[in-house]
């Protein structure tokens, strides 16, 4: 991951007052479409039931932004750093949020559907009603997330840190499980098919066979 040395870096200042003002779709929610950061250092602006739509973010920091009941569609965000923001009941789909850098977020309700989550960071996250479907998520590191109840269906874990991450009663159907060391994870009432059983005993190098 490349998150640690660009982060360290100085970036613009972007507050309310220089963000730009938006479109109105036909309900008169804010909407903005194609906006390019780069190097940003992102504050306190409200995005609360906006619409975003192909904006790029690359190497910026957000700060107690607010994405409440924001909808994202194809939006990118490389290498940035989210701090103390709030996205209760957010919708992503088909975003980029690669080497990417979740402190303090308030999560709840977020639902993501298809994109590119890989190497984000999300230590000690609280996931237990968020949403992941058709997500790759290779090389995330959730190291203590609190993911009871989460839904991650058909997700790519595959290279994930999740060491003391707490997966009980998680819905895990259809993803990649072959990070999951059940002697590191708490995988109590998780939802997982048969297919995927094997790839737990297999990370606890146990042999299966047919019969």
């Amino acid at each position: 991951m490349r998150t640690g040395r660009r982060a360290s870096e100085s970036r613009r200042p972007v507050t309310s007052a220089d963000w730009p003002s938006p479109e109105l779709d036909s309900g008169g929610s804010p909407r903005f479409v194609g906006l390019r950061y780069e190097r940003a250092a992102i504050r306190e602006v409200d995005l609360c039931e906006a619409t975003l739509e192909g904006c790029v973010f690359e190497a910026c920091t957000f700060s107690a932004v607010r994405f409440n009941c924001a909808t994202l569609a194809g939006c990118s965000f490389m290498e940035c750093r989210f701090a103390g923001c709030t996205w209760w009941d957010a919708s992503l789909t088909d975003c980029t949020v690669t080497a990417s850098v979740f402190d303090r977020c308030d999560l709840s309700g977020l639902e993501v559907e298809g994109g590119d989550w890989s190497d984000v960071e999300m230590l000690g996250a609280d996931l237990s009603t968020a949403e992941f479907a058709r997500v790759r998520m290779r090389g995330a590191n959730l190291s203590g997330a609190r993911c009871q109840g989460t839904v991650l269906r058909d997700v790519d874990l595959s290279g994930a840190s999740l060491r003391e991450a707490d997966f009980t009663r998680a819905d895990l159907r259809g993803s990649v499980l072959t990070a999951f060391d059940p002697r590191d994870v708490e995988l109590r009432d998780a939802i997982i098919t048969a297919d995927q059983a094997v790839d737990i005993a297999m990370s606890l190098s146990m042999s299966v066979r047919a019969s």
